[in-house]
C-alpha cells in the first residue's frame, strides 16, 4: 500500500497537521500517514543568515523515505533559503520522494500582520499541494490560479488555489497511471 507520509521538524500545531492530511488524500488520492517528530533541523542552521538550508533538509528527509510510501513531505516552523535564493516557501525534489514546506513565511505575523488563522491554513495546503506536486513530475504552472504556479512571493501564494488545474490533474494521472502500469509488470515478474 502507498501513501504520502508526513513528517514534523519538532512541534506542529494537530490543527494545522489533521486538516493537511484530509487535503493531500482529496487531491492526491493516496493515503497520507504519520511518521514520529523529527527534532529540529539544527543541521540546516545557517548562522550567517539565520535561516536553515533546505537542502540539507531534503537531503535528510530522502533517507527517511519509508518502504511503502509513495512521497514524504517534510514541514517545520523553521525560514528556509536555498543557496541561490534568499528564500523559499518549500522545497522539493522533481520527480523525487521527498519535499520539505516551511510555515515561517505563511504567517501573516511574519508580515507584521494580525493573526489570520484561515489564511494561514489555506497557504499551508496551496504549498503542501505545489511542492508535492514536484514530487510527481509537475513543473511550473502558467495558470496563475493553479497550485503549481510558481509562487515567489506571499501575494502568489494567496492568488492561487489550493488544486491542481485541469491541465496539471492529467498530468498527474498520466503520472500514477503509468507508475501502476510499472508496479504491475513489477508484480508479474
Amino acid at each position: 500500500m502507498n501513501a504520502i507520509y508526513l513528517v514534523q521538524f519538532g512541534t506542529i500545531d494537530e490543527e494545522i497537521i489533521s486538516p493537511l492530511e484530509v487535503c493531500l488524500w482529496q487531491v492526491f488520492g493516496f493515503d497520507v500517514k504519520r511518521l514520529n517528530p523529527l527534532p529540529d533541523p539544527a543541521f540546516a542552521l545557517d548562522q550567517k543568515s539565520g535561516q536553515w538550508n533546505s537542502s540539507l533538509i531534503l537531503k535528510d528527509l530522502v533517507r527517511r523515505v519509508p518502504d511503502d510510501a509513495i512521497r514524504l513531505l517534510g514541514i517545520t516552523e523553521r525560514d528556509l533559503f536555498i543557496p541561490m535564493l534568499s528564500f523559499v516557501f518549500g522545497h522539493a525534489q522533481l520527480n523525487g520522494p521527498a519535499a520539505v514546506i516551511s510555515l515561517a513565511r505563511l504567517r501573516q505575523e511574519f508580515y507584521r500582520l494580525p493573526p489570520n488563522a484561515p489564511v494561514f491554513h489555506h497557504r499551508i495546503m496551496k504549498e503542501a499541494v505545489h511542492e508535492l506536486g514536484h514530487t510527481f513530475g509537475l513543473v511550473h504552472c502558467h495558470d496563475p490560479l493553479c497550485a503549481m504556479s510558481l509562487s515567489n512571493i506571499i501575494q502568489h501564494v494567496d492568488k492561487k488555489n489550493g488544486e491542481l488545474c485541469s491541465n496539471c490533474s492529467i498530468l498527474f494521472e498520466e503520472f500514477t497511471n503509468h507508475r501502476r502500469r510499472n508496479n504491475g509488470m513489477e508484480m508479474q515478474r
